[in-house]
């Protein structure tokens, strides 16, 4: 018997944004198990050290995937992608192999429909100015999953690089039907902006929160080391903070954990986690003035409800809901 392989399209084709924001939404509310992912580190004779991570999920009886992904920050200079994986689904119940997907899609789609999952629970129901921080491959997917669920009409992105910021201006506004224009400074935009989404790997603070006016929702994405960061200590400390999940918050959130060395931050803070966000048992947001913040580092459920959606096994839970 052929095991398919689902290619990049053939995983966006299969994952629209309301669809997959719905799926994730019951995702983590519904049975299933999913450790703490296992990272290991490989050295590379002549270059950096690589990391290896494993991302096991499973609903029991029914399903199992896991993610396998290779960071190899000595790639650039080969003139190859420093990151690359794969998502291999089994049968829960016999262990057989069910398809090979492309690791990289499945964790794009769905970090970005998490984004936008969040945001439907805790950015303002009118926000209409979105800031992305970042031009790398999450930022058109962020812009396209937050303008799927709320009434985005202008879009601002800024990168180190101001060509490559304009380039992707022109292409997400384009594809999104959106005014979106590349910015060459942060300060003053942030302070006018009701999202702001960043996925960089910075190692300095972004986003001033002196600077964040009230209402303001901060999606963050990127920082998926302790020593990196996003925000500076104030943003954190003037925010209502949310998280995807609590382990791995607590061992990769770098805004979190250095906003708690500076003092200005406690892990006793936290409002709640997504799975208590989307079961209802924390409101979000209560207050119009609230800044609110998500951090997000990944969850092995969003692979797998996204792996579920593509081979079809999502979609009868979805029409019963």
């Amino acid at each position: 018997m052929t095991i398919p392989h689902f290619d990049a399209a053939a995983i966006a084709a299969a994952t629209p944004w309301p669809r997959l924001i719905d799926a994730l939404r019951a995702g983590f509310t519904s049975p299933h198990q999913a450790p703490d992912r296992h990272i290991h580190e490989l050295k590379v004779p002549g270059a950096p050290a690589a990391t290896a991570l494993l991302m096991p999920a499973w609903i029991e009886g029914e399903v199992y995937g896991v993610k396998l992904a290779n960071i190899f920050p000595g790639n650039g200079a080969l003139g190859l992608p420093t990151v690359s994986s794969l998502y291999v689904v089994f049968d829960g119940r016999t262990g057989q192999l069910r398809a090979t997907m492309d690791g990289g899609a499945i964790t794009g789609r769905r970090t970005a429909a998490t984004s936008a999952l969040a945001s439907t629970l805790l950015s303002r129901r009118e926000s209409r100015r979105l800031l992305i921080l970042g031009a790398g491959r999450m930022a058109p997917l962020l812009v396209a999953a937050h303008a799927a669920v709320r009434p985005i009409a202008e879009v601002s992105i800024w990168a180190r690089n101001i060509e490559q910021a304009e380039r992707l201006a022109e292409q997400v506004g384009f594809e999104n039907d959106l005014s979106v224009s590349a910015v060459s400074e942060i300060d003053a935009v942030a302070s006018e902006a009701d999202i702001i989404s960043s996925a960089t790997l910075s190692r300095e603070p972004l986003i001033k929160g002196a600077l964040l006016r009230p209402g303001t929702h901060l999606d963050l994405v990127g920082a998926y080391t302790p020593a990196m960061r996003e925000t500076d200590g104030e943003a954190v400390a003037r925010s209502e903070v949310f998280i995807d999940t609590a382990g791995g918050a607590r061992a990769e959130a770098g805004d979190l954990i250095q906003a708690i060395a500076e003092g200005k931050f406690d892990w006793a803070n936290v409002r709640a986690d997504l799975a208590d966000l989307c079961a209802g048992r924390h409101p979000g947001r209560t207050d119009e003035n609230a800044i609110t913040l998500f951090k997000s580092v990944g969850a092995a459920i969003e692979d797998l409800v996204t792996a579920r959606l593509v081979l079809g096994d999502g979609r009868q839970e979805e029409g019963e809901r």
